[in-house]
């Protein structure tokens, strides 16, 4: 699986077949097709793989009542969403291939929506964010399409990843949407930590 999740980062799974992946494992391509009769089969452990990473950090961002919590929760995420990256890069071709897949791929973000709604509205309750529920809509959306689309901005904007990556990045823009509406000494501790990814 390793060398599959490289690869399809690297290439793209539509440039990728299984003949390169058995030369990359240095095994004949019967033998990698004894566990694995075709590329789609593969395609779906992985995405198994990554439902199962970003459900988990997802799931924790919910709860979350200091920005700490939430920092660390929309870092986890984005390591994931770049460890397994051609999954949201390359969605189109992913479910074209297995299309089995669909369902769990909207569930995923609706997952996503819905902690992210849930996170916002916690901060909330514990006066970090002085924020309407309208906002806490919108803050959510912009979250989750941020964590589903960054790689393929990120590529289009030629940003520099700089020191600390490129899923960084994305983690450093969606905290920096809170900004216009973190309130008192948490104002400061949000600067603070976007800081710490400019450096």
């Amino acid at each position: 699986m390793g060398a599959s999740l490289e690869l399809f980062n690297a290439e793209g799974p539509a440039s990728v077949s299984t003949h390169r992946i058995a030369a990359e494992l240095g095994i004949s391509p019967g033998n990698l097709h004894y566990h694995f009769k075709n590329k789609a089969l593969i395609i779906d452990r992985l995405f198994r793989r990554f439902e199962a990473q970003l459900s988990s950090s997802l799931e924790a961002s919910a709860s979350v009542t200091a920005l700490d919590d939430l920092w660390l929760t929309l870092h986890l995420t984005f390591e994931t969403v770049d460890a397994y990256r051609f999954v949201f890069r390359d969605i189109d071709y992913v479910l074209r291939g297995s299309p089995g897949l669909e369902a769990s791929a909207k569930a995923l973000t609706a997952t996503g929506l819905a902690a992210s709604k849930a996170g916002f509205g916690s901060l909330a309750k514990a006066n970090v964010l002085t924020v309407s529920e309208a906002a806490i809509e919108l803050l959510a959306l912009q979250t989750v399409f941020a964590m589903t689309c960054w790689h393929s901005f990120n590529r289009l904007a030629s940003r520099g990843q700089g020191r600390h990556g490129g899923s960084a990045l994305g983690a450093y823009y969606c905290l920096s949407l809170l900004e216009p509406y973190v309130v008192g000494e948490a104002r400061d501790y949000l600067n603070y930590l976007r800081a710490k990814y400019l450096r």
